[in-house]
């Protein structure tokens, strides 16, 4: 068989054997794939080299003589305060953006002209212009804290609001002050005294060129329900059978609109809740003052709606108040629900819709 027919077979049989042209390029896909991975873990190993490199040229040591100068402080970003373009979601007026229950202990003055330190919670906001992303909510701490040696009434409150407003240079301010005024009280019979602690904030609003000036005060009290001391008596009177009427903690919160250049003390709004209803919890008490406080109950029986009358009758003989709001919240002994009511007078107060948690928030702790 001569060399010319030899190839010939040869070439038909490497032509039987080998890959087809569709083989051929996915045997060229795979290799394409395994370059383009080798490709990628390499980069992968030089961007772990250089971000190992990088750590540790890093100072894991605080350092502590570093000063921050002028131009370090103005390299720094500062994305709060940042252009109209940062603002995210609609670009809207905001009411209130501030701080809120930021801590100190304040100095509070008392009728007497005296001063008491008390821990104070703060909270202050001003409103946002649609243009500007945020404000820089530091500053209102740093402008109670050049005022936090003076003693604080509305007059002192309204400077530090006025002092924040031209700081953040808004055009509305609200700062309110949130406290635990406390009280020497005298028991009914056994003449033991002891502090009685009311919980008491200071509003002062700014909205334009009008100030609002507001006085919140938790007053608690019993109120023996008088429709259960009728049936009690009755049960006596008509069978001989014992039986107790029954009454409640209960908590009434005054909200009062203070009167430009007037002046109302705490000790002043304790005195009109108390006119209105003596039965204010007691602070110490012995056995005959136990039985005088039964017996001062049983004399002022109240409904919740009474409640409010009784109190909005003694605010409005004041003249240092204008506008008041009364919420009273009885919590029921009888009930697995509290008996609720609110009383207003004036524009200050006027509102349709309430915080749903708003009387949840009477609950008195003790």
């Amino acid at each position: 068989m001569n060399m010319i027919v030899l190839n010939d077979r040869f070439k038909d049989a490497a032509a039987e054997t080998g890959p087809t042209p569709e083989e051929v390029r996915a045997a060229l896909d795979v290799l394409r794939r395994h370059n383009e991975i080798a490709a990628q873990t390499d980069m992968a190993v030089e961007d772990v080299a250089e971000r190992k490199e990088i750590t540790q040229e890093l100072n894991r040591t605080y350092p502590e003589g570093f000063v921050a100068d002028a131009a370090y402080k103005a390299s720094m970003p500062d994305l709060q305060n940042g252009p109209e373009s940062l603002i995210k979601g609609a670009k809207r007026e905001i009411q209130h953006v501030g701080i809120s229950n930021f801590r100190l202990p304040l100095a509070h003055r008392t009728r007497s002209g005296g001063t008491v330190l008390l821990e104070t919670s703060v909270t202050g906001s001003v409103s946002l212009e649609a243009t500007k992303k945020g404000i820089n909510m530091s500053r209102i701490m740093r402008s109670f804290y050049k005022h936090a040696d003076e003693p604080f009434d509305l007059s002192a409150m309204e400077r530090v609001l006025e002092q924040y407003l031209d700081d953040l240079e808004s055009f509305d301010a609200r700062l309110q002050l949130a406290f635990r005024f406390p009280m020497m009280k005298r028991s009914l019979r056994s003449q033991l005294e002891g502090y009685q602690y009311y919980d008491v904030a200071f509003e002062v609003i700014r909205q334009g060129r009008e100030t609002v000036r507001v006085v919140h005060l938790d007053y608690v009290y019993s109120s023996t329900c008088p429709c259960s001391l009728e049936l009690s008596e009755h049960a006596r009177r008509e069978r001989g059978q014992i039986a107790t009427p029954h009454s409640q903690r209960s908590v009434a919160r005054i909200s009062v609109k203070v009167e430009k250049d007037q002046d109302i003390c705490i000790e002043d709004l304790v005195e009109i809740c108390t006119a209105a209803i003596p039965t204010e919890t007691q602070v110490m008490v012995k056995r005959e003052d136990e039985q005088a406080f039964a017996e001062l109950n049983g004399s002022n029986p109240i409904f919740v709606e009474d409640a409010v009358r009784l109190m909005s009758e003694g605010l409005e003989g004041d003249g240092r108040v204008s506008d008041f709001r009364i919420l009273a919240s009885h919590q029921e002994s009888l009930h697995s629900h509290d008996a609720v009511s609110i009383l207003t007078h004036g524009k200050t107060f006027e509102q349709s819709s309430y915080d749903p948690r708003l009387f949840a928030s009477l609950i008195h702790v003790g």
